[in-house]
């Protein structure tokens, strides 16, 4: 596992995906937290990714949790795994406006697609703030 521990993961809140957003959590946190969401823990006994959770195209395709800050492909899979109704979320829920040019890197766009898949984790669920 690299030396990760998904133990004390930030709270799936607003606050948290803001921080995502704004660079504040580092890259390694908003992996573990998109990878327990999705499903994935590891079993640090057996050395090993348990996927019993996870959903049986991502299992396949990854059985063990990719690195989406550094793997376009499997970014692409989590964008394609972002409901319709919710991809614009970031916007109308936290008025996210994007990046600015300069700030267009993959590193970031990339924090902001997690972003937006935790968001609609946190919709589908009920977790939303009630206004």
């Amino acid at each position: 596992m690299n030396g990760l521990t998904m133990m004390h993961l930030p709270p799936l809140t607003t606050e948290t995906l803001w921080a995502i957003l704004n660079n504040d959590l580092p890259d390694d946190t908003v992996n573990q937290l998109v990878w327990h969401h999705l499903g994935y823990r590891y079993d640090a006994q057996r050395e090993t990714w348990l996927t019993d959770e996870v959903n049986a195209a991502w299992a396949e395709k990854y059985p063990e949790p990719p690195n989406f800050i550094e793997s376009r492909p499997a970014t692409v899979q989590l964008t394609r795994a972002i409901a319709p109704e919710n991809k614009q979320l970031l916007k109308t829920s936290l008025g996210f406006k994007g990046y600015s040019i300069d700030q267009l890197v993959p590193r970031l766009t990339r924090r902001a697609t997690m972003a937006n898949w935790l968001l609609g984790e946190m919709h589908n669920r009920g977790l939303m703030d009630k206004d």
